[in-house]
């Protein structure tokens, strides 16, 4: 048995896949710690696993409020201040008090950069589990991100210079202050965070498979791509009584979803409805932020706070929502169309990959209007070949094994104590 720190930063789609390995980890017998916001106390609670706090709930609604979370240039920096240096010193002091030297693994997300710190102090190997391949810079199949100025049809020496570029860029927004708290515990600085810094030496895990995103020459050798998660807190929550009876009173739904944490949503809702009346159809509108909806809804489209993907995706006709990797993944299991909004982050890349697989299309938020939603979501669903790869689609998670190659993965990191 090993005890296992789950540090992860970020939203519910951040923190969702984390509890799924945690809880497949848990069931080999290892002892899970999960070391993330006070908003997912609760969640954790119910597991069974340990829990410390980085950040208090209040702190996460006030970054939540903040609209730079989702501006495709300010999120990064935004998220930066508030939420991944401030952790530095806790999630040090959490690994001193819970390192059983020798049987002790630690899993970072993508933004947990306070685990290299812990790492090359404390001697605790890290396995960085990455949710979506835009976390990996090629100049193969790149990464399609918000400000890049030479595409994927450009010559390799080209994409392979825009990287340099933007790894400086990067190294200036992350660096100085991980390298201040570096320095002051005595370790080296860290530089070319998206070639090197936030991956881990010891092993990189891509959680998604090799059909949505190929591993490319350029990856980090030591990483390996497993599965999607799907984990959606089925089970942990009440589901309404009247979605099944929404459901069942007319013909499937079309779902919109801005992303669990974004309570800036109101003009995103206000053209969902519109379009949905323009086009005669019924809508499900997903956020727990209920100012963000438009008052007196017809009674064909409903609200409710929030819904299990799994339980109302494989009913829909489609989903409408902003590209965050694991609605993506839901939305692929369930064998429906895509219409993604992308803001920020990696949902430009999310998108880039649906199209790939012919799935799906997307509208820049600038041009997310009523009008335009229902001609490019009518053009989807009306499309024979786009919803028969979509079912296709659906069809490609039959992979039982890839959870189990996961943790043999994460153990493999620990040889000597499995070996005890």
């Amino acid at each position: 048995m090993m005890r296992v720190l789950i540090y992860t930063i970020g939203s519910s789609g951040d923190v969702h896949p984390f509890v799924q390995l945690g809880l497949a980890l848990q069931e080999r017998g290892h002892e899970i710690f999960f070391i993330t916001s006070g908003h997912f106390k609760w969640l954790i609670d119910k597991t069974g696993f340990g829990f410390r706090e980085l950040g208090t709930e209040e702190r996460f609604q006030e970054v939540q409020d903040d609209p730079n979370l989702w501006h495709p240039v300010k999120a990064l920096p935004t998220v930066m201040k508030h939420a991944v240096a401030p952790s530095y010193e806790p999630i040090l002091a959490y690994a001193r008090e819970l390192n059983l030297p020798g049987k002790t693994g630690m899993l970072c997300s993508s933004l947990a950069f306070g685990g290299r710190n812990v790492r090359d102090l404390l001697g605790i190997p890290m396995v960085s589990v990455h949710l979506a391949p835009s976390l990996f810079p090629s100049s193969y199949r790149q990464p399609v991100l918000h400000g890049m100025l030479i595409g994927q049809r450009a010559p390799k020496f080209l994409k392979t210079l825009q990287w340099k570029i933007a790894a400086k860029v990067m190294d200036a927004m992350i660096c100085p202050e991980l390298n201040r708290f570096r320095s002051g515990l005595g370790l080296p600085p860290l530089r070319n965070m998206i070639f090197d810094g936030w991956h881990s030496p010891d092993r990189v895990i891509a959680l998604f498979p090799e059909w949505f995103a190929a591993q490319q020459p350029d990856w980090p050798q030591q990483t390996r791509l497993t599965g999607f998660p799907l984990f959606d807190e089925k089970g942990m929550r009440e589901v309404p009584a009247e979605l099944e009876e929404f459901l069942s009173a007319g013909e499937a739904p079309v779902v919109f979803t801005p992303g669990s944490a974004m309570k800036h949503g109101h003009a995103f809702f206000d053209e969902a409805v519109k379009a949905l009346k323009l086009m005669g159809r019924r809508g499900i509108l997903l956020t727990p932020f209920l100012e963000t909806i438009p008052a007196n809804l017809p009674p064909e489209i409903r609200h409710f706070s929030y819904v299990p993907f799994s339980q109302v995706l494989p009913r829909a006709a489609a989903l409408v929502y902003h590209g965050g990797i694991g609605t993506c993944a839901q939305t692929l299991q369930a064998g429906i169309p895509h219409l993604i909004q992308p803001m920020a982050h990696d949902q430009l890349d999310t998108l880039s990959r649906v199209k790939d697989l012919g799935v799906g299309d997307g509208i820049h938020p600038k041009h997310f209007k009523a009008k335009r939603i229902a001609e490019v979501l009518g053009a989807l669903l009306g499309n024979q070949e786009v919803r028969k790869r979509a079912k296709e689609m659906a069809t490609r998670f039959t992979d039982t094994d890839w959870m189990k190659n996961t943790c043999e993965l994460i153990e493999e990191t620990l040889p000597a104590v499995i070996k005890s």
